[in-house]
């Protein structure tokens, strides 16, 4: 895992940028197509800001695939991971993604997460950009985590403290309008990609960032998983390394 700590958010957002847009030119020219993974939330704001505006990406030879959704929510709602994205990343795009695979959180969600799975198992993710929750989380991967688990996209219960960090983030009004359930990308899958990008600002993420990196591997720290990949760019700005030292 290599870690790299910038001093702003912005700063973070844009290297995160920088280095996952490498990992997609590569794909395209060594392949000719890339697949890549994006996330939603606060900790993404800069990176996907920046991604958009990285030069020389065919974009129309770039397929995405969504990390999770809250079940039950509109596609229109304020807090809909799919509008985040579609109003952050795929509208934004200087030209139109070859696909984007939103998460239907209006369908029946087994069938969801059986279609996501057939769409997304032929291929090779070139690069996943992802970030880490307040409890550790890695997507909508709660602790304790499956680590083991063979699906590729599952509905998950989310615990108090992942629905409190939503809240806190001002996504919805007040604790009981948060969701109980989502659907999201497992922890294998994630790790199925070839680079990671783990962008990570914030002071409230400071514990989590120190249990995933200095801490055994743990489904109770579902992002210490990460230490079993061998591409991955954790990027943190300076209050999330706090807790880190030397």
């Amino acid at each position: 895992m290599r870690v790299t700590i910038l001093k702003t958010p912005d700063e973070l957002g844009r290297e995160a940028a920088r280095r996952g847009a490498d990992s997609i030119r590569a794909a395209l020219r060594d392949h000719g197509r890339a697949t890549i993974i994006v996330a939603t939330g606060a900790s993404q704001f800069a990176t996907l800001t920046h991604l958009i505006a990285e030069s020389e990406i065919d974009w129309g030879r770039v397929d995405a695939f969504h990390l999770d959704e809250y079940l039950g929510l509109d596609a229109d709602h304020p807090a809909s991971f799919r509008r985040f994205l579609r109003e952050r990343f795929v509208d934004r795009l200087p030209t139109p993604l070859g696909s984007f695979a939103a998460i239907d959180a209006s369908g029946e969600p087994n069938g969801v997460c059986r279609d996501l799975a057939r769409r997304i198992s032929s291929r090779t993710v070139d690069v996943a950009f992802i970030g880490i929750g307040e409890n550790g989380h890695l997507a909508f991967n709660d602790p304790p985590a499956d680590f083991e688990t063979t699906a590729v996209y599952h509905v998950v219960q989310l615990d108090e403290a992942c629905r409190r960090q939503q809240l806190g983030e001002g996504w919805f009004p007040t604790l009981d309008d948060v969701p109980s359930r989502a659907i999201s990308m497992t922890v294998p899958e994630i790790l199925r990609a070839r680079h990671i990008v783990c962008s990570v600002p914030d002071l409230r993420k400071a514990r989590a960032v120190r249990d995933a990196v200095r801490g055994t591997v743990d489904p109770q720290v579902p992002a210490s998983a990460l230490q079993r990949h061998a591409n991955v760019d954790l990027l943190l700005d300076l209050p999330a390394a706090t807790l880190l030292g030397d």
